[in-house]
């Protein structure tokens, strides 16, 4: 859900009028960090709809639980654990196993690549054809383990530093950078190419699907009354 009028009020101060349950804060929180709780909810699970699912139950966790943040690491980190935690609470309730803490054999050598920059507005055939990689690109991505998958959405993708990432997966940077450079060596060896063209393109979460986070969230806030304004 984007918004093209002022800037968004930083996070201290966003913080200060959630405690005092005014309504705007929680939609502009959540305008700013849906995105980032989505690529990691979709680092975990390979499904669009679960993913969202997950990303609004983490939110309800993360409002009703704001006395519990404590400011020893940044707001983005501390909501993208609870997202991480959710996906991994979900997926172990619907009987699925997934392998978090057990790396596969690393991979070759390779220069820790930074997130691509955007590139100039492309022509329709140039959208079309990046269209068609990005979907490649997110197909393979979905093959990717989910320990594999999150390190590449969070650093390659969502543009996560390497810290950052470590800090929102509570692995420590050495095993960040070990799995961002495997992530990649399987993503070259099935798309026959360097996997960064259409990163920042993946499995994006804006618009009505955006909307459709906050408004249920917000709803379901002012019926458990945290939210007091009208």
């Amino acid at each position: 859900m984007e918004h093209a009028t002022a800037p968004l009020p930083q996070d201290h101060v966003l913080l200060a009028a959630l405690q005092q349950g005014q309504a705007l804060a929680f939609e502009q929180l959540m305008t700013r960090y849906n995105r980032l709780l989505f690529r990691a909810a979709r680092g975990i699970v390979r499904d669009d709809a679960e993913a969202q699912d997950v990303v609004q139950e983490a939110w309800l966790r993360a409002f009703l639980g704001l006395r519990d943040f404590r400011g020893d690491a940044a707001i983005a980190t501390w909501l993208t654990r609870i997202t991480i935690n959710q996906a991994l609470s979900q997926q172990r309730k619907l009987g699925r196993r997934v392998l978090w803490n057990e790396d596969f054999t690393a991979g070759e050598g390779d220069m820790d690549m930074e997130p691509a920059m955007a590139a100039n507005t492309p022509s329709p055939e140039e959208e079309l054809a990046r269209l068609e990689l990005q979907r490649q690109l997110e197909d393979a991505i979905d093959l990717l383990p989910p320990i594999y998958r999150s390190v590449f959405l969070l650093r390659a993708v969502q543009g996560l530093a390497v810290e950052d990432t470590a800090l929102a997966l509570e692995v420590s940077q050495e095993v960040v950078r070990t799995r961002y450079l495997r992530a990649r060596a399987m993503l070259r060896a099935r798309l026959h190419r360097e996997p960064e063209g259409e990163v920042r393109f993946v499995h994006d979460f804006a618009g009505r699907r955006c909307a459709d986070v906050v408004i249920a969230v917000v709803a379901q806030l002012r019926a458990r009354g945290v939210i007091r304004d009208q």
